[in-house]
């Protein structure tokens, strides 16, 4: 079954699945050896930090941007990380081909990254962000605009709707649980920079403002 899945999403299985196994086993707790591929807000410094000196691999480097989408926090981080992965990006996949496909899930982690870097600069915020969050959410926000009367079924709770509505409720909701700080710990602005920047990539590769329109455009 595993094989019969698009090649891009067996990449990113066995990326974030073989990642998630090596944490747990030469660093569950996250800090030692993987510390330095989480991504970590800008200008930390040991007094924000509450100590006497950086720790090893604590502070922002250019390459976060990229491998903080493959680490998690928890097996329920990973698994609904990839459930949605497999639910939403698999369709796409098949629809844009496998380049296309990682290239925007990839702009997505990274956009995702730097909206949550803004972010935390603005709310003096020190925690560092993982997870495929933003990546997933970029997916989710383009499987709304290419499937938007698809119906989809929540897991909590088993509610079906169409895709659209599920993209506009869950981007509501992301954007108020981010304000209001309902949530915890949960980088809610990176998920809607997942969105944001997947909804560019699209509305670029269109040929639609606030982009011009090219010669050879994209199109779905």
């Amino acid at each position: 079954m595993f094989n019969r899945l698009p090649k891009g999403i067996q990449i990113l299985l066995w990326l974030n699945g073989g990642l998630f196994l090596l944490q747990q086993l030469i660093d569950p707790t996250g800090m030692r050896l993987f510390a330095a591929f989480y991504l970590w807000p800008i200008g930390l410094t040991p007094a924000s930090l509450g100590v006497d000196a950086l720790p090893p691999g604590i502070g922002f480097m250019p390459w976060q941007l990229l491998t903080y989408g493959f680490l998690h926090g928890g097996l329920a981080h990973i698994f609904f990380n990839m459930f949605a992965l497999l639910m939403f990006g698999a369709p796409l996949e098949y629809t844009w081909g496998t380049q296309r496909f990682l290239t925007y899930y990839l702009i997505c982690v990274v956009g995702a990254g730097l909206t949550y870097l803004g972010w935390a600069a603005l709310m003096d915020i020190t925690s560092p962000v993982l997870g495929a969050s933003g990546g997933v959410f970029g997916l989710l926000l383009a499987y709304g605009m290419l499937f938007p009367r698809q119906r989809v079924m929540l897991l909590f709770p088993p509610i079906p709707m169409t895709a659209r509505t599920l993209v506009i409720g869950y981007g509501a909701l992301e954007l108020l649980m981010g304000v209001t700080g309902i949530g915890g710990n949960i980088a809610h602005f990176a998920h809607l920079g997942g969105m944001l920047f997947g909804w560019l990539v699209i509305r670029y590769w269109r040929g639609q403002p606030p982009f011009r329109k090219r010669g050879r455009s994209f199109r779905f």
